[in-house]
């Protein structure tokens, strides 16, 4: 970075002298223009940007402040100021409005169309203000419509407590201004003259008697059919139903073939959305009088309206034939009690869910009121036990449609790794997210450190299961590099020069290890390990105002004295460095050098040959090298904390405080740097370097079936998710074994595609082949109950393209005409059979066979 850290904000004649870098070229003036997408000839509150940009990717958000010390010294621009806002009710979130809304406003006197820009949180009297400025028109002559999709909805009244948002106005949205000479915005009768002619486009009438919280009914009193068993006549009506999203009453037309209009990247919602109102339990359940279900006194809850809200859009698209539908009342609901979903960014079709199940479940909790249940250990009770116990607790305080329907339940075994206590509890779950294991091995490259001086570090390169763990990887390790019986293997990953963790559990998956880090395998004798010493080298570059660049990679060793002197230290860092003397220089010149390592590969018989004859020439010049100028040096120690931000110079003398681990930092100087050959310590090999000319390979096949055995595979908890072990009395890294013990009737598997680490995100596009009909997991039941547990696939959310953007549909059947759909938005087609399996099938929905509103849609 071109400005150092400093202490303060440096004024402008300060930073060329103290903060910042003189051998770094200074940075041109800031240029938000390649961000912009309407040209920059207007000011900075009305301009756009491009709405595909990534935070912290295309732009960073700075405070005020910030912003207006930058421009002071790169001077540039243009600016882009935006505002804070709160979202949600209950527990506010802030959050900045990068995107604030545009919306079209069409002046029916003359049909031209203008755009103005505010705030989703503004007022409507902020929005009436705003347009009569645009327009040149008084506030007492102006009445807005929303006018969405070019239809008049509803007449937008001037509040001060209505925003926009409140009324569902989303991006581009449309909406019509009418001028009359009339002042009176109340007296208006559905038309207005301005001149003789009528500027008042007559309002449609609705087109259908709903009852949202009933069932829908046609003038006659008769509820109409869709498969299942309508509720007749319900006078129940509900104020969600508007006129904004206008829908024809299925009259004889099948119902479930509507599509939902995209609003702005809302794809993952309608592709979320398609599967669970085809889901049939649900459609059975909303298209009757479901409003006694409601509860609205439940503090987990939302007060019923997402349940309403959701049970209005299933409705319209069981009821509209196929006129696609616009779920903008639906997304303000959403947006309110969900403010991670707001805007119009590109969420997780999986994420939103999950949280529509859970809101879905606690709007129709049966339970008013929640009683305090302490749970019990399993204390070697027959689980069947302890399995009934835990689910009569869980409906104790959790009974609804969804747990009826989409909640199972599986046994959870943790085991202690210092005291071996065992833990046996029984969750519920609605989903299972499923991993995607590979059925081909990866090879790994990993540089293996002697940490006796024994040897030069050398990177060698083996071949493990990709599901596999890190005791597979240490036992290639050591086979390659003939580990003795006495010896072990301690690795670790290595980020900017600093060990970042160390991979002590044998079981954790080689899945966290990505193939762009950098993995070092210290080799340690066995035996009593005291104390962990890592050694840090720091170069005399950039010594001024005392501060030197960390290089290299640390060495790592056990220290077995005790107490601790700064001449033990001294002692071990000569050791571990002696491999490294120039002196040797002549003895490995034959080897050759590539990237700052003798050169291995993943061949044995190489691996071997040079681990064995290495090492006898070193040992012996270690000795002469410790008899010599380098014996008789002192190096320049001093000891740090663990986030090595504190230096305490190393004497002989020095005693150091006991611990588990000491950091110490090696200043280089010249001296080093003549006795010994630092570039063995740089340039460490990534895990696995992928060439830019390889040829991708076939498209790899797995079964549902093996992702399932890979989450029940017994893998340990990572290191942010820590047990408390009640015997230890301390968070342990525990191993955690799952075990399917109920499963429900409706049962969705989250194929895990995408994967994060610090360096990239990343999607998996394996093709996981997955059965249509009759996929049979009793023998993953370990429930001994003899029920069979047999289910068939009606709806798949798919996920196109990669991270970042990408698009999502939805296949979904209809189970009465058992014909399959895919649903793009707001176009729907009829597909066969054989075109919904993809490597894009992202969430799964299966419904057991022999359940009873399958039973009941075959029927029908």
């Amino acid at each position: 970075m071109y400005v150092g850290h400093c202490p303060g904000m440096l004024s402008t004649d300060q930073q060329s002298s103290d903060g910042l870098h003189a051998d770094t070229v200074r940075p041109g003036p800031i240029d938000n223009s390649d961000i912009i997408s309407n040209g920059s000839n207007c000011d900075g509150n009305d301009l756009d940007i491009h709405r595909t940009l990534q935070e912290e990717t295309d732009y960073v958000l700075v405070p005020q402040e910030v912003w207006e010390r930058l421009l002071e010294w790169y001077k540039g621009g243009p600016e882009l100021p935006r505002k804070l806002i709160s979202q949600g009710v209950g527990q506010k979130q802030y959050s900045i409005e990068v995107y604030p809304l545009s919306l079209k406003v069409t002046d029916a006197r003359d049909n031209s169309v203008s755009i103005v820009k505010l705030s989703k949180k503004a007022t409507m009297s902020e929005l009436y203000e705003l347009v009569c400025k645009v327009k040149g028109v008084e506030q007492n002559k102006a009445c807005i419509w929303d006018y969405f999709n070019l239809k008049k909805h509803t007449l937008l009244t001037a509040s001060d407590h209505q925003t926009l948002e409140d009324a569902n106005m989303t991006m581009d949205h449309d909406i019509l201004l009418e001028v009359s000479v009339d002042t009176d915005r109340s007296s208006h009768s559905g038309v207005h003259s301005i001149g003789n002619e009528l500027a008042l486009v007559p309002l449609e009438p609705p087109r259908s008697s709903v009852s949202i919280a009933g069932g829908p009914t046609l003038s006659n009193g008769h509820s109409t059919g869709s498969g299942f068993n309508l509720y007749q006549g319900s006078s129940v009506s509900s104020s969600l139903t508007t006129m904004d999203d206008n829908y024809d009453i299925y009259r004889g037309e099948r119902g479930g073939l509507a599509g939902l209009q995209n609003l702005g990247n809302t794809c993952f919602m309608n592709s979320a959305l398609q599967c669970l109102v085809h889901t049939p339990p649900l459609v059975e359940f909303f298209l009757q009088d479901y409003n006694d279900e409601i509860n609205r006194d439940n503090p987990l809850g939302m007060s019923g309206e997402l349940a309403l809200a959701f049970g209005d859009l299933l409705r319209k698209l069981w009821s509209s034939g196929r006129t696609a539908i616009a779920p903008r009342a639906f997304k303000g609901k959403l947006a309110r009690f969900a403010p991670q979903f707001s805007g119009y960014n590109q969420h997780d079709s999986q994420e939103l869910l999950a949280f529509l199940l859970d809101g879905l479940h606690e709007d129709l909790n049966r339970v008013k009121q929640k009683p305090y249940i302490e749970m019990k250990d399993s204390d070697n009770r027959p689980d069947e036990e302890v399995a009934y116990e835990c689910w009569k607790n869980h409906m104790a305080r959790n009974d609804s449609l969804i747990v009826d329907e989409c909640q199972g339940q599986y046994k959870s075994t943790l085991v202690c790794p210092e005291c071996g206590k065992i833990s046996i509890t029984f969750d519920p779950f609605m989903y299972l997210s499923l991993p995607l294991p590979s059925t081909v091995t990866r090879a790994m490259t990993v540089t293996v450190f002697y940490c006796d001086g024994s040897g030069l570090p050398m990177p060698y390169t083996v071949n493990v299961l990709k599901h596999g763990c890190c005791r597979d990887l240490c036992q290639a390790l050591g086979t390659a590099c003939c580990l003795k019986s006495d010896e072990m293997l301690l690795l670790a990953e290595v980020y900017e020069n600093k060990i970042y963790r160390y991979l002590e559990n044998p079981l954790e998956s080689l899945t966290s290890i990505k193939d762009e880090e950098h993995i070092v395998a210290y080799r340690l004798k066995n035996g009593a390990r005291k104390t962990k010493l890592e050694i840090l080298h720091r170069c005399p570059d950039n010594v001024k105002g005392g501060d030197r660049k960390i290089f290299g990679t640390p060495l790592v060793t056990y220290l077995v004295e005790d107490p601790q002197y700064g001449a033990n230290i001294e002692a071990y860092v000569h050791r571990m460095l002696a491999p490294l003397g120039k002196a040797h220089s002549s003895t490995r010149s034959h080897e050759g050098k590539e990237n700052g390592f003798i050169s291995g590969g993943s061949d044995e018989q190489s691996s071997i040959s040079n681990s064995e004859s290495e090492p006898r020439n070193l040992t012996h010049g270690s000795r002469e090298l410790e008899g010599t100028s380098c014996g008789d040096s002192s190096f320049q120690l001093a000891l740090t904390n663990d986030g090595c931000f504190s230096c305490e110079p190393i004497e002989k003398a020095s005693v150091i405080k006991p611990s588990a681990h000491i950091k110490v930092f090696l200043d280089w100087t010249e001296r080093e740097y003549e006795l010994y050959d630092a570039s063995y310590l740089r340039d460490l090999p990534e895990v696995h370097k992928t060439g830019f000319t390889v040829k991708k390979t076939r498209q790899e096949a797995i079964s549902l079936f093996s992702c399932l055995e890979a989450f029940l595979t017994e893998e340990p908890l990572g290191p942010d998710d820590m047990w408390y072990c009640p015997q230890c009395k301390e968070h342990r890294q525990a191993t955690k074994k799952l075990d399917l013990w109920k499963l429900p009737e409706i049962l969705v598997f989250h194929l895990k595609r995408f994967s994060y680490s610090r360096y990239l995100k990343n999607k998996l596009d394996t093709f996981v082949n997955f059965p249509i009909h009759n996929l049979d997991l009793t023998k993953y039941v370990k429930n001994k109950e003899g029920q069979p547990y047999v289910y068939n696939l009606y709806a798949i959310s798919n996920h196109y393209g990669g991270l970042g953007g990408g698009h999502y549909t939805a296949y979904a059947k209809l189970i009465d005409d058992n014909k399959w759909y895919h649903f793009d938005d707001s176009h729907v087609s009829p597909v066969s059979e054989a075109e919904i399996k993809s490597s894009a099938a992202y969430v799964l929905f299966y419904q057991r066979v022999g359940s009873k509103s399958q039973m009941e849609g075959e029927t029908s």
